[in-house]
């Protein structure tokens, strides 16, 4: 996951994957990690491909966050289980929008509220 001191510049993020987390916001959808892996060449049944995943998504919803926006990518989720993977609430707990005794899937479920609501 991302969690570099400096802040993040869009010319960091990774140009395919970002801009379809924003068609999929738009259009008041969700994806999931397996469908926007293959737009940076990822696998996600690799462990490596999955860290570098995180690190992808990671940056986007740190940038949307200093740009004052939602995490973006709460509109990624795992196929098994419809909410997102562990990073992504590493993430908000890091970026401090997220406590430790907060409900996880309460704050999924507002993020994605925030999120489609944002880019409608």
């Amino acid at each position: 996951m991302w969690r570099g001191k400096e802040p993040v510049k869009e010319d960091m993020l990774h140009r395919a994957i970002y801009e379809q987390l924003k068609r999929v916001a738009k259009r008041q959808q969700m994806t999931t990690y397996s469908d926007i892996a293959p737009l940076a060449g990822l696998d996600m049944d690799s462990p490596a491909d999955r860290e570098e995943m995180r690190k992808i998504l990671g940056k986007i919803s740190t940038y949307e966050h200093q740009s004052g926006r939602p995490m973006l990518t709460a509109v990624v989720v795992r196929k098994d289980n419809n909410i997102p993977g562990e990073g992504f609430f590493e993430l908000a707990r890091h970026l401090g929008l997220l406590s430790g005794g907060d409900d996880e899937l309460a704050f999924f479920c507002h993020e994605v509220s925030r999120v489609h609501a944002a880019w409608k």
